[in-house]
C-alpha cells in the first residue's frame, strides 16, 4: 500500500475538500484573531490565534501534497466570501467573537480531536499518514484555545451578555455540527474500500457515533464547568434536526 499513488475518485474529492478547510480554518482564525486585536484581548491568545493560522496553512499544505499524491489536484477557487468572517453590526464586537470561539472552537476543534485520531488508525499511505499525525497533534491545542477564550470572554464585563448569548445559541450550534457530521443513512454510510480508508477516509456513519460520544465525554463537562448545560442544548437540536446532510470536513 505505501508504494500506491493512484488512489479513487471519493479519495481525491475528500483531500480536495480537506484542502480548502484547512486554508479556510486558516482565514477565519486570523480574522478571529483580528478582532481579539481590536477588543484588547489576552496577549496569550492573540500569539495563539496566530500560531493556528500557521497551523492551519500548515495543514492546507501537506493536504495539497497528500491530494496530489492521489492523483488529483484543485480545480475550484474557494469562494472569496467564505474565507472571512460576518459579525452583526447591531451587537458589541466581543458577542461576534464568543459566537464564533464556541461554534468554530469549542465545537468543531474540539470534537475534531476524536475525528481525526479515529481518521489517523486505519491510514497507511504515507503522505496521507504524515498529514494527519501533523493534524492531529495540533487540533488538541486548537481545542484548547477555544476554551481559553470562552474563560477569558466570561471573565470581561461583557460575561453576562455571552452567557446570554452560549446559552440561547448552543442549540442551534450544535444542529448545525449534528447536519454536517451525522447524516442519517442506509448501508451505504456504513463501509468503505479498504483502499480508501488506507488514506484517511472513513464510513459517513462514524462521524455521527464519534460525535455522540463527543457530547458525553466532552461537551457536556465543559461546558458544565462554565455554567452550562450542553445535554440540554444538545436534546434541543436533536428535537428541531430531521433533515439528512452530507458530512463536512473536519477544521
Amino acid at each position: 500500500m505505501a508504494g500506491r499513488t493512484k488512489a479513487s475518485s471519493e479519495v481525491q474529492r475528500e483531500w480536495a475538500r480537506r484542502v480548502e478547510a484547512e486554508y479556510r480554518s486558516a482565514a477565519i482564525t486570523h480574522h478571529l484573531t483580528h478582532w481579539l486585536i481590536q477588543v484588547g484581548a489576552s496577549p496569550d491568545l492573540i500569539h495563539a490565534g496566530l500560531r493556528i493560522v500557521k497551523d492551519e496553512l500548515a495543514h492546507a499544505s501537506m493536504s495539497h501534497r497528500t491530494l496530489l499524491a492521489a492523483g488529483g489536484n484543485v480545480t475550484a477557487p474557494i469562494p472569496r466570501e467564505s474565507l472571512q468572517l460576518r459579525r452583526n453590526e447591531g451587537e458589541p464586537l466581543e458577542l461576534s467573537i464568543a459566537r464564533t470561539g464556541v461554534d468554530v472552537f469549542c465545537l468543531g476543534e474540539t470534537v475534531a480531536v476524536p475525528l481525526f485520531k479515529v481518521l489517523r488508525e486505519g491510514c497507511t499511505v504515507p503522505s496521507a499518514r504524515k498529514t494527519l499525525d501533523r493534524v492531529l497533534r495540533d487540533e488538541v491545542r486548537h481545542r484548547d484555545f477555544g476554551w481559553a477564550l470562552l474563560d477569558h470572554l466570561l471573565e470581561m464585563p461583557c460575561a453576562p451578555a455571552v452567557r446570554k448569548l452560549v446559552t440561547s445559541e448552543l442549540p442551534r450550534m450544535f444542529a448545525r455540527i449534528y447536519k454536517g457530521y451525522a447524516p442519517k443513512g442506509g448501508s451505504k454510510h456504513n463501509a468503505i474500500p479498504d483502499e480508501d480508508r488506507a488514506w484517511g477516509l472513513m464510513p459517513i456513519a462514524r462521524y455521527r457515533e464519534i460525535l455522540e460520544r463527543a457530547v458525553e465525554r466532552d461537551y457536556a463537562p465543559r461546558f458544565a464547568a462554565r455554567g452550562f448545560d450542553a445535554r440540554a442544548a444538545w436534546a434541543a437540536a436533536m428535537a428541531s434536526s430531521s433533515s439528512e446532510a452530507q458530512p463536512v470536513t473536519p477544521p
